[in-house]
């Protein structure tokens, strides 16, 4: 079953797993030595997150190793651009207010 990457990204541990791995390929194993849980519970938000197609595995002799799947970051960024531009348009709003108020007062 498919997911949806919004239910990845929805949970805390699911994003700090993908803050981890950003960088560097990690086992499953190195990964649960970074939370206080269980390996298996580790093993079911990598579930999660490969079904939301997140990360990539390479199996390395008996280790898999997981690493972010970039691209599919991108279908986040497009989603939360549309908040970017509305606040942008706001903090400029803010900005010639303030030039404004500033100027007033010489």
């Amino acid at each position: 079953m498919k997911r949806d990457v919004f239910q990845a990204i929805a949970d805390p541990t699911r994003r700090a797993i993908l803050v981890l791995i950003a960088t560097q390929a990690l086992t499953p194993n190195a990964l649960a030595d970074e939370f206080d849980m269980t390996r298996q519970a580790v093993s079911k938000h990598i579930k999660i997150l490969n079904e939301c197609e997140l990360l990539e595995q390479e199996k390395v002799g008996r280790e898999i190793f997981y690493q972010l799947k970039v691209d599919k970051m991108k279908e986040i960024d497009k989603w939360l651009e549309q908040f970017r531009k509305i606040w942008e348009t706001r903090f400029d709003q803010l900005d010639n207010l303030l030039l404004t108020i500033k100027n007033k007062k010489k």
